[in-house]
């Protein structure tokens, strides 16, 4: 562990202990502006909330580094992982070494992502967040901080995002304004599979819900699509009818999703169907027939 400390005077009472130079991380394409928009991904939060959930017995708080991506009106966070720290009235202790190991290990992986600020659980921001901030500062051009209220006041997990500014007399001492950017949660596809089944876990009792199987999910994405189509129909035969006032907006939309359907006859669709059908039975049942082959192979050379 080693103590973060901060380069400018800060009007908080900590030891002042000599930190070695971290080894400078690839530069962030641009820089964070007041107003830019901070874009979380699911994968982002849920890690935060796992390693929260795994914190050490009597830890307040834990604090990470986030990774993604930087461009000049946004910054996309896609990753993240914790950072091993203590902290006392007094003090706060970082063990940056282990940061930047992780962060080496990651770039391995994934190289296009690069450390855009760190993250704490809370609501608050600390006199000791002046001094970890401090430390983002010489690995990430301005980074961002982002907090989430992992205790749910108010029934809410809020989550904030700041950029930090330098503000003072020049040449007296100097104090750091936190500045709140504006935070949107935005998804892959592949993210959006699993918030949608996270969310059906809220209407079952128990809070747990197993993985549906692939002919379930083409009958769940059928179902929404008819459900689709029934509206859309309803709202026309409301225009039609006078019920409601033609929107042209959702005319000219209605247009484009009808342009983009191509012309096929009813029964090379339905042929189409069953085949693209029995082409999904048939992987499910190898898949199926593989797996009971090697449970089968496994319980004979148990014999």
């Amino acid at each position: 562990m080693a103590a973060v400390t901060s380069a400018a005077p800060v009007p908080v009472s900590v030891p002042v202990v000599q930190v070695p130079a971290p080894v400078p991380s690839p530069p962030v394409t641009a820089a964070v502006l007041n107003g830019s928009v901070v874009k979380v991904h699911p994968v982002v939060l849920s890690s935060i909330v796992d390693s929260y959930e795994r914190r050490n017995e009597g830890a307040g708080r834990v604090i990470g580094t986030l990774l993604g991506t930087v461009d000049k009106h946004s910054v996309e966070v896609t990753n993240c992982f914790s950072v091993p720290h203590n902290e006392s009235e007094d003090e706060v202790a970082v063990d940056m070494e282990f940061a930047k190991n992780m962060y080496d290990l990651h770039r391995k992986v994934s190289s296009s992502e690069v450390i855009v600020g760190w993250y704490a659980t809370g609501n608050d921001i600390t006199e000791h967040s002046v001094l970890i901030h401090e430390y983002y500062s010489r690995e990430a051009h301005n980074p961002i901080h982002l907090t989430l209220d992992t205790s749910m006041q108010g029934g809410r997990m809020n989550i904030k995002a700041y950029i930090s500014s330098s503000m003072g007399v020049p040449g007296k001492t100097m104090g750091v304004m936190f500045t709140p950017l504006t935070v949107k949660y935005i998804y892959y596809d592949t993210e959006r599979i699993g918030v949608d089944l996270i969310m059906k876990t809220c209407h079952n009792p128990n809070r747990a819900i197993g993985l549906t199987s692939d002919l379930q999910q083409v009958g769940t994405a059928a179902t929404h699509v008819q459900d689709a189509l029934s509206t859309v129909l309803q709202y026309a035969e409301d225009v039609l009818s006078g019920k409601v006032v033609a929107d042209n907006t959702v005319g000219r939309f209605l247009m484009d999703l009808v342009n983009q359907v191509p012309k096929i006859l009813p029964e090379d669709f339905e042929t189409m169907l069953n085949s693209n059908i029995n082409d999904l039975l048939m992987v499910t049942y190898l898949a199926n027939l593989t797996q009971a082959q090697i449970a089968l192979n496994e319980k004979l050379l148990n014999l």
